[in-house]
């Protein structure tokens, strides 16, 4: 395990059929990488655009949906580095409920200068808090 946010179906999560809206689960993964990526770094992602002028926007990114969340359900939504390059990294996200898969994706961040829109080299102190394996679980059911 890398890093766990705990999140809640809400009802702004569900469509007509009462499950979520696929798109709501991309949502739930930026979500988890902004907590994932302040558990590791010690760095906002709101000190990381406005202080810092950098950002990590996703740039590739694939996705299976393997069964349903319903509203009331709490998800695990974990996000494990799987490489750390140059000025990107690969994630993979695993959302599950009770134990069992809902949704398993692979992500590519990259990080860019914001003012320029061109990728930079990660800095050190965020190469190394990315790099770190302690396992973490955050929870945003509150």
């Amino acid at each position: 395990m890398s890093f766990v946010l705990e999140l809640p179906v809400r009802f702004a999560h569900v469509d007509a059929a009462g499950i979520v809206f696929y798109p709501r689960y991309f949502e739930m993964f930026n979500a988890a990488v902004e907590e994932w990526f302040a558990a590791r770094t010690g760095v906002s992602f709101a000190d990381l655009h406005i202080t810092r002028r950098h950002g990590v926007p996703t740039v590739a990114l694939q996705s299976r949906f393997i069964a349903p969340s319903r509203i009331g359900d709490v998800l695990e939504i974990e996000v494990a580095l799987k490489k750390l390059g140059r000025s990107s990294c690969d994630l993979e996200y695993r959302i599950t409920c009770g134990g069992a898969d809902r949704v398993i994706a692979s992500a590519v961040l990259v990080y860019i200068d914001l003012d320029s829109g061109q990728s930079e080299p990660w800095p050190d102190d965020l190469r190394a808090g990315l790099a770190q394996t302690n396992p973490v679980r955050h929870s945003a059911a509150a």
